[in-house]
């Protein structure tokens, strides 16, 4: 089934996808509802075989995104094509595509197998072959002996799995999934997580990922575009997304940060509200006002005075002490404004406490400038 893991050409630290090996492409890409625009001119291009999440807020466009790949929308402008075909005004059952909604939307009447092989039964796939590929599909999420089973005796997880064969089971070019695991529990959804990444390895299908779950984004996928008000905000790597943030609001939505306010003193430099110098690099222009980022975790805290040469030192006070299990979480107050500090949590008697003087520490190359847009 598989065509191959995504070939990519890497420039600028941003992995880019050569047109050759794109599975899905959207160009100029725009939908408008009325006097709303919902996707706002967005230029995509997807790899063959890669695990590709569309990751944003509820009303940023990532679902009316996907819908337009499946055919469930169409464009007011631009074009969708999927391996180099334009999609046009294809109807949905006439694109290489399958999707599974967060709700599953299994036939309640009809058991596992019926459930898995309808869209066969549809196609008028003869009865052999057929029953060989729903054999095929439910080993695949491992749904073995229980094929004659009904949805209502299966669990959340388990009608997961019998909405992801029956996607599977028609051999899509490639699988758009819409919040699937949305509805269920912590502990299966982080455990379906794995499981999903693990099959997409399987069966080497380009998975087209929504959700507004930034832990499970940067978990299974291979590359995330993170979306804001119908844009697309930046493409990247989940690492390169987490560590190299380009905006305020990526930095922000992408897990726990501090921002230090900026000014762009030059190509290589940023000047923070206290007038302290930092060797950054910036594509901003000078003058521009802009934010640092830089991780809790990436911080450290130090009695006041005891911090290492070569680091970038900002004293403070601290306000609040969290145990949090293998984390101990500082709030720092400095001169302009509050640091997160998070740390490795350590013996009682290193660890500091509410109203001591400390010195808060990182290395320049933790830090990020973003735009604050």
């Amino acid at each position: 089934m598989g065509r191959g893991g995504p070939k990519r050409i890497h420039g600028g630290g941003v992995s880019l996808v050569g047109e050759q090996d794109a599975a899905v492409e959207l160009r100029g890409v725009v939908k408008r509802f009325g006097e709303v625009v919902a996707v706002d001119h967005v230029d995509l291009t997807i790899a063959e075989g890669e695990f590709f999440s569309l990751l944003g807020p509820s009303g940023c466009g990532k679902t009316t995104t996907l819908r337009m790949i499946a055919g469930l929308e169409l464009p007011t402008e631009g074009t969708v094509s999927i391996h180099g075909q334009e999609m046009g005004l294809r109807p949905p059952n006439k694109r290489p595509v399958n999707t599974v909604f967060q709700n599953y939307a299994l036939f309640p009447h009809m058991d596992v197998a019926r459930n898995v092989g309808f869209g066969l039964e549809m196609r008028k796939v003869p009865g052999s072959e057929r029953a060989e590929l729903i054999d095929w599909a439910i080993g695949l999420v491992e749904m073995d002996g229980l094929a004659r089973r009904k949805p209502a005796q299966l669990s959340g997880g388990q009608q997961q799995r019998v909405a992801l064969a029956r996607a599977l089971v028609n051999r899509p070019e490639v699988l758009l999934l819409d919040e699937p695991l949305g509805a269920l529990d912590l502990k299966l959804r982080q455990q379906m997580q794995i499981e999903l990444k693990n099959l997409q390895r399987e069966v080497g299908i380009t998975f087209v990922y929504v959700t507004h779950d930034q832990e499970e984004a940067v978990t299974m996928s291979d590359r995330i575009a993170v979306m804001h008000e119908g844009r697309l905000l930046q493409v990247d790597t989940p690492e390169n997304i987490y560590e190299h943030p380009t905006t305020r609001f990526v930095a922000d939505f992408i897990g726990r940060t501090n921002f230090l306010a900026a000014t762009v003193a030059g190509a290589d430099e940023v000047v923070l509200a206290n007038g302290d110098r930092l060797q950054l690099a910036s594509d901003r222009p000078t003058g521009e006002a802009v934010a640092v980022t830089v991780r809790p975790e990436r911080l450290t805290v130090h009695q006041r005075g005891q911090a290492p040469e070569g680091l970038h030192h900002l004293d403070g006070t601290v306000d609040s002490v969290v145990y949090a299990g293998n984390a101990i979480a500082y709030t720092v107050s400095i001169d302009w404004m509050h640091l997160e500090v998070r740390c490795p949590a350590t013996l009682v008697g290193d660890r500091m406490a509410v109203g001591d003087a400390v010195t808060v520490s990182f290395k320049p190359e933790h830090a990020t400038v973003v735009s604050e847009q």
